[in-house]
């Protein structure tokens, strides 16, 4: 897995919604250079589990639909 890049309007939002966060649940004002830090140390612990999370279930869904193919074509076979 290479490094996980974010469009820069999707992190400017999430800051904003990091920044909303600490104000009205800790009372602490998260300025923009400490919330982009801040997202960042996130996605570089977190985001790991999270892509592979997709991932796996990308996997699933793609196994199901497999199955669904494989069953079709077993039900035309002659």
């Amino acid at each position: 897995m290479s490094n996980i890049t974010l469009e820069k309007t999707i992190k400017e939002t999430i800051v904003r919604e990091l920044q909303n966060y600490f104000d009205s649940e800790l009372n602490v004002e998260l300025g923009q250079f400490d919330g982009e830090f801040l997202l960042d140390f996130i996605v570089e612990k977190v985001g790991p589990a999270v892509y592979n999370q997709g991932i796996a279930d990308a996997r699933a869904v793609l196994e199901r639909r497999i199955q669904s193919i494989d069953e079709d074509l077993y039900a035309i076979e002659k």
